[in-house]
């Protein structure tokens, strides 16, 4: 995708919010879209956020894959962690899902937390797809104004990849 369509997004995504009745509902965007105005914009309009967390907010995406790896090594002692996990089949693999998700409280020195409007958890998702001749891990990152709730951001995560999967 070109810079030019990207930025048309980024400038879309606001305007597509004021336009729609978002109340009581979860909207999940992708990391292009993980944007304080965006997240503001969707508290805003009494809208929940769940935006995926990568490299293009580089201190915020370490400091949380840093401490993720740290409490899942200690196994989340002493951490309120809320987890879910979830296998599924078909098409000639085999997908299992783990979400582990905890209050940005539970993160000490939280980097900028206040930019965040409306921030009540970090998410952490990690997928392991056994295909016939292979497999693969990814590890994805999130940022939620949902209180912890591994089944439930899970569900909405989901949802998300099935919509940009088809």
């Amino acid at each position: 995708m070109s810079n030019y369509n990207k930025s048309n997004e980024i400038t879309a995504i606001p305007a597509l919010l004021e336009l729609l009745d978002i109340t009581g509902s979860i909207i999940t965007i992708d990391a292009m879209g993980t944007q304080t105005e965006i997240a503001n914009k969707i508290i805003e309009k009494k809208g929940d956020y769940v935006l995926a967390l990568k490299a293009n907010h580089p201190t915020l995406y370490n400091q949380v894959q840093q401490w993720f790896e740290t409490a899942q090594a200690q196994n989340f002692h002493g951490v309120d962690v809320s987890y879910a996990k979830r296998i599924e089949t078909g098409h000639h693999r085999r997908e299992i899902r783990e979400v582990w998700t905890v209050p940005v409280t539970a993160i000490p020195q939280f980097y900028q937390p206040k930019i965040w409007a409306g921030l009540q958890s970090v998410v952490m998702i990690v997928r392991v797809r056994h295909l016939w001749n292979k497999t693969t891990r990814e590890v994805q990152f999130y940022l939620t104004s949902l209180h912890s709730n591994a089944q439930l951001i899970g569900q909405a995560i989901r949802k998300h990849w099935g919509i940009e999967n088809r």
